[in-house]
């Protein structure tokens, strides 16, 4: 039977990024849509109630919990069918505000990517997973999105029922393509030349993105090989200030925030990712679709898409040298860097919004079944 379903993150950005399709369809389906989040509020037609939390990156802020606060008087007042929670931190206090209501709504978590693995500091790790563990008795239904992500929920317990998922889907027909001409005005608009070989990481600029490790790489790439790093972020200015030190700024493009993405695809020549850890990423299914071959570090998310020399190459996590081989690789070889391309965009299909969110939508709505 519909009733009100609560979506919580925390930033607006996060649902208007990714999210919007499902608050459609649970309106489709005759369920009251209600937002609550962190941030710059973004305008979301297809919710009925939009709260604004005081949610803060730093986990201890005392704004945080008063967020928490906000959030189980929502949850008292509104009387929720189904919670769905998104973002760690969002996750976390939204699981703590509705720890002992009741009635409590039924919760169901989506992990984008815990923010731990095996090569995470002891320490951190441990403090990650002890919050994921409290409030694993709240989680009626949990969520992930690759491999070691699932096989670490099920290991801890980390919630009541464990399902791994292919992602939220992508809306690939929002990749609009270039045709040839245009693409070859795009290069020379960016000052590349027919011979420049781009390649593309288009992520926000922090530690786990690591994109100072793609800079560090290119002095050991011939010279026609530029970078394109689209994205904003804390670290952008010092990755600027690096590709000076290193003298590679003339072969580094730092557009900024950049939408849509689609022409940037068809502008580069190969897909790149230094990321330390993560989800399954957006960046990474959009080049495999756009038939770019990708050369991406070797860590959960980037191994659930990728089949290292079938479907693109993975090499060790911040090996700068690897990293640099594997595109020499396809410098080497432009057939294997075709043939790379085009298997991941077969391999990408599995990732179509539409194919993902009946799958996804099967799966919330199962939680509230009788």
């Amino acid at each position: 039977m519909p009733g009100t379903v609560l979506f919580v993150a925390s930033t607006w950005s996060h649902i208007t990024n990714f999210h919007l399709p499902y608050l459609r369809a649970f309106r489709q389906l005759g369920w009251t849509v209600h937002v609550a989040c962190g941030g710059e509020q973004r305008d979301i037609p297809e919710a009925a109630l939009c709260c604004q939390l005081p949610f803060e990156k730093k986990m201890t802020s005392p704004a945080n919990l008063r967020a928490q606060a906000l959030l189980r008087r929502l949850m008292r007042t509104q009387r929720y069918g189904l919670v769905c929670v998104h973002t760690s931190l969002a996750a976390f206090f939204a699981r703590r505000a509705a720890a002992g209501l009741r009635p409590r709504p039924v919760l169901v978590n989506m992990a984008h990517g815990y923010l731990f693995d095996d090569r995470t500091p002891a320490l951190k790790r441990a403090i990650l997973l002890t919050a994921e563990r409290m409030t694993a008795p709240q989680t009626d239904l949990l969520l992930t999105m690759n491999r070691w992500d699932y096989d670490a929920a099920q290991a801890y317990h980390l919630g009541k029922r464990v399902v791994n998922i292919p992602g939220v889907g992508v809306d690939f027909d929002r990749l609009t393509p270039l045709s040839p001409a245009e693409r070859t005005a795009g290069r020379k608009q960016l000052g590349l030349s027919p011979e420049d070989h781009l390649l593309l990481y288009a992520a926000e600029f922090s530690h786990r993105k690591n994109q100072a490790a793609l800079l560090r790489a290119l002095p050991l790439l011939p010279e026609r090989v530029k970078l394109a790093l689209p994205g904003q972020g804390a670290l952008l200015e010092e990755c600027r200030a690096l590709a000076r030190r290193l003298g590679v700024e003339r072969r580094v493009l730092f557009p900024g925030y950049v939408s849509p993405m689609g022409p940037w695809y068809a502008m580069a020549d190969a897909a790149v990712s230094a990321s330390r850890s993560e989800g399954l990423p957006f960046n990474i299914m959009e080049a495999m679709h756009a038939g770019l071959p990708v050369v991406a570090s070797a860590v959960k998310g980037h191994t659930d898409l990728i089949t290292d020399g079938q479907s693109g190459l993975l090499y060790p996590c911040d090996d700068e040298a690897a990293f640099a081989s594997a595109v020499r690789r396809l410098l080497a070889s432009p057939a294997e860097a075709a043939a790379l391309g085009a298997a991941a965009r077969e391999a990408a299909e599995a990732y179509r919004l539409d194919r993902v969110l009946p799958q996804v939508m099967a799966l919330y709505l199962s939680a509230v079944e009788p």
